[in-house]
C-alpha cells in the first residue's frame, strides 16, 4: 500500500452542532514503533494514545500544549503523549516490550496490556498561571471508550472516539488513525440516534484507512453532511535538545555532578520521548561543573 501522508481534518455537522475530527497517523506511529523498538500490542497502546493527542491537540490554540498520561494496572506501565495545536506529537510507554496472547475477537489485547483499572489524566498548558487538570478512571483499557468516558466526564461534552492501529506481522503499522466526534447542545434526539446508528453501523477505523479513506472520507462516513473546515499535517517533533540536557544536568547539582565526573567520567542521558542518546565526555562534563557553581 502507497504511504499516504499522515494529516488531520477537522469540521462540523448538524448546521454547527456537532463538531468532528478525524486523522490518519500511520507514519507517526511507525516513527514512534521503529524509536522505542515497541511490541504489537505496546505499539497499538500507544498508537491509539498518540492519535488521541494528535486530536486533542488540534483543538487547542497558538502555544497551547497538552500532555496525557495513561496510567493503567497493567504490564504496559504508563503510556504518555504530548502533542499541540500544530500537529506536533511525541509519546512512549514505560515497557515496549510487552507479549500478549490476542484476545477473544483474535485481536491485540490492548485492554489486557494497559489494565483495566486506573486513570487517564490529561494536562493542559493553556498559558496560565495553572494548567488545567482532567482526570478519569479507566473504564475498559481500549483506550477508545476510556477517551469518550473522558470527554463526557472531564469536559462535559458527550463525545465519541475511534481509535485505531494495525500491526503486520513483521511488527511495522500498517495503519492507525482515529475521530472524535463531540455533540453540542442542540441537537435533538432524533439526530443523536442518527449519529447513534451510524456509529454502531461503522466498519472499524483500521478498516476504513486500510480499504485507502482519507480522514475526510472517514468522517462523511459518519457525518454525511459534514463541513471541512481546515486540515493540519501531523507529525514526530520532541523538543529535547543538547542544551537543553546540559540544563538538566546542571540542575543535579554540584555534587552530583562530581560523583559522576569521578566514578563515571562521563555522562549520558536518554529522552525518554525520542530515544535520542547525548553523550558528555570528562571535559564537557567539567564545563557543565563550572557552569553549575559558577
Amino acid at each position: 500500500m502507497e504511504n499516504k501522508k499522515d494529516r488531520l481534518v477537522r469540521g462540523t455537522a448538524f448546521d454547527g452542532r456537532v463538531r468532528a475530527f478525524a486523522v490518519r497517523t500511520t507514519e507517526l506511529v511507525e516513527e514512534l514503533r521503529r524509536r522505542h523498538d515497541t511490541f504489537p500490542v505496546a505499539t497499538a497502546a500507544l498508537g491509539r494514545t498518540v492519535t488521541a493527542a494528535s486530536m486533542m491537540g488540534a483543538m487547542l490554540k497558538g502555544q497551547e500544549r497538552l500532555n496525557i498520561n495513561v496510567k493503567g494496572n497493567g504490564p504496559l506501565g504508563r503510556v504518555l503523549a504530548e502533542s499541540n495545536a500544530l500537529g506536533e506529537v511525541r509519546g512512549y510507554v514505560h515497557n515496549p516490550h510487552v507479549h500478549l496472547p490476542s484476545n477473544s475477537v483474535g485481536k491485540l489485547d490492548v485492554a489486557g496490556a494497559v489494565g483495566t483499572e486506573g486513570f487517564i489524566e490529561v494536562i493542559k498548558d493553556l498559558g496560565m498561571k495553572e494548567p488545567y487538570l482532567g482526570s478519569v478512571p479507566i473504564i475498559s483499557g481500549e483506550l477508545g471508550d476510556d477517551f469518550t468516558y473522558y470527554f463526557a466526564v472531564s469536559e462535559q461534552t458527550p463525545a465519541a472516539v475511534g481509535l485505531g492501529v494495525l500491526v503486520d506481522t513483521d511488527n511495522s503499522v500498517i495503519v492507525a488513525g482515529g475521530f472524535i466526534i463531540q455533540l453540542l447542545p442542540g441537537l435533538t434526539d432524533a439526530e443523536i440516534t442518527e449519529i447513534e446508528q451510524k456509529l454502531g453501523a461503522m466498519p472499524s477505523v483500521t478498516a476504513l484507512l486500510e480499504q485507502g479513506l482519507e480522514p475526510e472520507e472517514m468522517m462523511r462516513w459518519l457525518l454525511p453532511d459534514a463541513v471541512l473546515l481546515d486540515e493540519l499535517d501531523v507529525h514526530f517533533a520532541c523538543q529535547c535538545s543538547r542544551e537543553r540536557v546540559e540544563q538538566t544536568l546542571i540542575s543535579l547539582g554540584q555534587h552530583e555532578l562530581e560523583r559522576l565526573i569521578e566514578e563515571d567520567e562521563q555522562a549520558e542521558v536518554v529522552c525518554h520521548f525520542c530515544n535520542e542518546a547525548y553523550q558528555f565526555n570528562k571535559e564537557e562534563m567539567q564545563a557543565i561543573l563550572d557552569q553549575a557553581t559558577s
